[in-house]
């Protein structure tokens, strides 16, 4: 299976502008960002290289993930 980024961008690009914006004026925003792309590098990284890691941790990196990304795009819908 091919790794796939998950970059806010890529996933939600009708909000291409808005992310950018509350990256600009948004610190919390920004924060749950740079996590969530931190994250997304990280799991990408470990699926590259056969996953050294126990599953359960890989799975809470996972969970970890989708629980930031429902976060922000929760944001993303409130203002566009």
């Amino acid at each position: 299976m091919p790794i796939r980024n998950h970059a806010l961008t890529k996933e939600f690009p009708q909000y291409i502008d808005r992310i950018k914006e509350l990256r600009m004026s948004d610190l919390p925003f920004r924060e749950a960002c740079d996590k969530y792309h931190e994250l997304d590098k990280e799991i990408r990284n470990l699926e590259q290289n056969d996953m050294p890691i126990e599953d359960s941790a890989f799975t809470q990196l996972r969970f970890e993930r989708v629980f930031l990304k429902d976060q922000l795009y929760e944001q993303l819908k409130q203002g566009g």
